[in-house]
């Protein structure tokens, strides 16, 4: 896992692989990050298919194919229900690299600072990368973005569960954090 800021206030807590992928939905003229002691690694493509987005809003878009619609319907419904109840977006993007809308979300979702992206994608190994708004990180731990991925994120979790058990079960984590009081000990255990 690795955290970074970018300038436009939104933090990243992302796979330290496809952080240059990521970053460039904030920034694209980024093309390494160098903060935390992590050196430059190979800058992958920014990619820019708005063609992949669906034609109607949803929080849920899934261009890899890892989720049945019925999944995508109940995400979709607890996903509003955490927008409801806390205010923070939650927004999913299950792709392979580099089958992936990658820029165009930014606009399609309105990305702002109470935004939480979750990007599913198991080209680097752990399936779970988060681009964390800089509202959502005063709230929530940066150290929760690395235990979830650890937890639910990890190669062997998704192989045995399916890329769609390891979604749906971040997507509750997610949920049941943002729902607790905020305090010392908010979203110190992953459920």
């Amino acid at each position: 896992m690795f955290i970074s800021h970018f300038p436009n206030n939104l933090t990243s807590s992302i796979h330290a692989t496809d952080r240059c992928v990521l970053s460039s939905l904030f920034n694209p003229k980024a093309n390494t990050i160098e903060q935390l002691g992590v050196g430059p690694v190979e800058a992958k493509v920014g990619v820019n298919k708005p063609e992949l987005l669906p034609k109607e809003f949803s929080p849920v878009i899934d261009v890899a194919g890892f989720l049945s619609d019925g999944q995508e319907k109940r995400l979709a419904q607890e996903i509003d229900n955490i927008e409801k109840d806390t205010g923070f977006k939650l927004r999913v993007l299950a792709q392979n690299y580099p089958d992936t809308p990658g820029l165009a979300i930014k606009d399609f979702w309105q990305v702002d600072d109470r935004t939480i992206v979750f990007v599913a994608d198991p080209t680097f190994g752990n399936i779970l990368n988060f681009n964390v708004g800089a509202s959502v990180d005063l709230d929530v731990p940066r150290s929760f973005w690395s235990r979830l991925a650890g937890k639910y994120g990890n190669v062997f979790y998704w192989k045995e569960k399916g890329e769609d058990g390891a979604i749906e079960a971040a997507v509750v984590a997610i949920s049941s954090c943002l729902k607790e009081p905020v305090g010392s000990d908010n979203c110190s255990e992953v459920k």
